[in-house]
């Protein structure tokens, strides 16, 4: 195990090392992708001015509840989007088949030799976000509310990375995957608001089918003591054991597809 863990941590270290030989198109990266992010957010930001809220949310709170989003989101993309998005050419391309015969997870080797620091726009922007919103905010600070915080971040980026690898291991069965990406980010970009502005049928898919609701909705709320529909009490324990739940379930996922491949031919 712990030769693993040095080998997987090794793979890390030297695709960041080949991406920084490139440093100035990194930076350039970082910036377009916050600049795309934030004409998104500043959009979002008029009409706050001109209704001066959104289901009841102002501008501080929508503020906190996208950097939120933002962060939670970059953290588990770096290690999983561009690497298994690219499932559906792995497994139609043969290249899944060598990865099988390796003494490595093939999940692992995918994740960590591709682990992509191009996120860096993204968490400065998030980081930004919550950084500015929280002093506008009255959030009444305890022990409890400081690790329900970082832990809802934590469990943030674990949905993020599950519900990834659950999609990419639709390839090993289907050998098409990429189309449910698409279906993926639809919910994502509505998971950006709060879910109580939506019907309630959409809430509940927010907070079982996909699980979006608890990147930041669920735990923003709980921090300003906002009323979760359909959670109450629990939401704020819901915010921290969604995360490790999404990772379980994508592990007898990600197991059930694999012992039903049969090649890249099907």
């Amino acid at each position: 195990m712990r030769e693993t863990l040095s080998l997987l941590f090794y793979l890390m270290r030297l695709r960041v090392r080949t991406r920084l030989e490139f440093r100035a198109s990194l930076v350039i990266a970082w910036a377009a992708q916050a600049f795309g992010y934030a004409g998104v957010f500043t959009s979002i930001w008029l009409i706050l001015t001109r209704f001066e809220n959104i289901g009841g949310w102002t501008w501080p709170q929508m503020a906190l509840l996208l950097g939120f989003h933002t962060l939670g989101y970059a953290l588990g993309a770096c290690f999983t989007l561009v690497q298994l998005r690219r499932m559906e050419e792995i497994v139609l391309g043969g290249e899944f088949d060598t990865l099988l015969v390796r003494p490595l997870n093939p999940w692992a080797y995918l994740v960590f030799s591709g682990f992509n620091i191009e996120y860096g726009g993204h968490i400065l922007l998030g980081a930004g976000l919550i950084l500015w919103a929280l002093p506008q905010l009255a959030v009444h600070w305890t022990v409890g509310t400081s690790l329900l915080m970082v832990g809802s971040l934590l469990s943030a980026a674990l949905i993020t990375a599950s519900l990834i690898t659950i999609i990419s291991a639709c390839a090993m069965v289907l050998g098409r995957a990429r189309y449910l990406f698409g279906i993926y980010f639809d919910f994502w970009e509505l998971s950006r608001y709060p879910a109580s502005i939506f019907a309630g049928p959409f809430q509940i898919a927010l907070l079982s089918i996909m699980p979006l609701g608890y990147m930041a909705y669920v735990p923003v709320s709980v921090l300003l003591g906002r009323t979760v529909p359909y959670l109450g009490s629990a939401a704020g324990l819901a915010a921290l054991a969604a995360g490790p739940l999404s990772v379980a379930a994508a592990f007898f996922f990600w197991r059930f597809c694999l012992r039903r491949y049969q090649g890249g031919g099907g």
